[in-house]
């Protein structure tokens, strides 16, 4: 199916998007005006809304016959279509910490194969296409080769299902704790992912997630040498589900290890 996108166009696109959305971020950072909980620890902020709606009219404008499909506002699920996270980290937005990103992935027949996170307030601009490789800006970027022993992962709790997926989680969170040389929450999926892929993090899990948290930065770790799967090591439900494992192969291997055992 991507083979008759114009993929290069299509990035194109989601980088003017990510500006625009970016752009609302920023204007609105240290002033975060209405806030409401969706759920605990699920917020959205007047700027979550206005940066989706920057972006949707953006990616509209430039490609009219693609599918949207919104964090706040929903939209479409096709077959050929975007999935936007328009401010992810909105708990660390609201709290004037900077790790937030606009997330914008193009997904075709199950695979994401455009990805954008910008980082509004920290100034970086990570992307990938499908087969083109990956980029911070404008430079190229592969996951780190440290050795599973000496990598320092990044996770995230799992706020939206706490209760059910804790027992799960935090067992595998002590087993990584005591393998790994240490672990990080910056609390943004987007992030988390796009750091990966430039090696400042050695891997990283997750439970719960949205299509559009991960989407943009499973694409990117891919294209930056990374492999991603779901928590059992399939390559394509993550997108689904939620939960993924995001790594160069080594940590990967060793990550998946210890949430078999």
């Amino acid at each position: 199916m991507s083979t008759d996108l114009d993929l290069d166009a299509l990035l194109a696109a989601a980088l003017r998007a990510a500006a625009v959305g970016a752009e609302v971020v920023r204007d609105a950072f240290g002033r975060a005006g209405n806030v409401r909980e969706k759920g605990p620890g699920d917020w959205v902020s007047d700027a979550d809304t206005g940066s989706e709606r920057a972006v949707r009219e953006s990616l509209y404008a430039a490609a009219p016959e693609l599918a949207f499909f919104g964090e706040e506002g929903g939209g479409e699920r096709a077959d050929v279509g975007w999935f936007v996270d328009p401010l992810d980290g909105t708990a660390n937005f609201v709290h004037g910490f900077p790790v937030v990103g606009v997330s914008i992935a193009l997904v075709a027949a199950g695979e994401p194969v455009v990805g954008v996170v910008y980082a509004p307030i920290l100034g970086d601009v990570y992307c990938a296409r499908q087969g083109g490789g990956a980029f911070r800006n404008g430079e190229m970027i592969r996951v780190s080769e440290r050795p599973p022993e000496g990598a320092i992962c990044a996770t995230g709790f799992p706020f939206r299902a706490k209760r059910e997926r804790l027992p799960e989680y935090v067992p595998v969170f002590e087993r990584a704790l005591l393998a790994f040389e240490d672990l990080r929450r910056a609390g943004a999926a987007s992030l988390d992912l796009a750091w990966t892929a430039a090696g400042v993090f050695d891997g990283y899990f997750e439970q719960n997630l949205g299509t559009w948290d991960v989407a943009a930065g499973g694409v990117i770790v891919r294209e930056a040498g990374g492999v991603v799967t779901d928590w059992q090591g399939h390559p394509t439900s993550w997108l689904t589900s939620g939960d993924i494992l995001a790594a160069p192969p080594a940590v990967h291997e060793r990550i998946l290890s210890i949430v078999a055992s």
